[in-house]
């Protein structure tokens, strides 16, 4: 098990990928994100799915719940807040593929959802198998 220390959270954890030589995807959905508004103080609630095709590591579950309670306390705006998570959790992980989409729910009658990714500069998914 990896310890890492990120700028918000003191440690995330991970563990040796099981199966290195291969892609494949996991898939994480935490449905009960909580920041708050930086303009009015007021809480921001949201659904988040991280899909990865992990590299050496995997995170650790009870690390990365942790990790995302830190943030029920501090003002971040939508856009800021998706692409810290992705960045922490690629200098931790150091994934082949990483997408974390943020599902935001209705605010003043607007819905926000922001996707960001991160792809190493060497991997390329699998072509899909062509039967004859």
């Amino acid at each position: 098990m990896t310890r890492v220390t990120t700028p918000i959270n003191p440690v995330l954890d991970t563990f040796i990928n099981p199966q290195p030589e291969r892609d494949y995807t996991i898939r994480i959905r935490i449905p009960e994100f909580t920041c708050l508004c930086p303009k009015t103080g007021q809480p921001d609630f949201a659904e988040l799915t991280l899909e990865y095709v992990p590299d050496h590591c995997c995170v650790e579950l009870k690390a990365l719940k942790l990790y995302i309670w830190s943030y029920r306390e501090r003002g971040a705006f939508h856009e800021a807040v998706t692409n810290q998570i992705l960045n922490d959790l690629i200098a931790v992980l150091q994934p082949r593929f990483m997408r974390l989409t943020a599902v935001f729910n209705v605010r003043g009658g607007i819905y926000t959802t922001v996707t960001a990714e991160h792809r190493a500069a060497y991997w390329q998914p699998p072509m899909p198998v062509q039967l004859p």
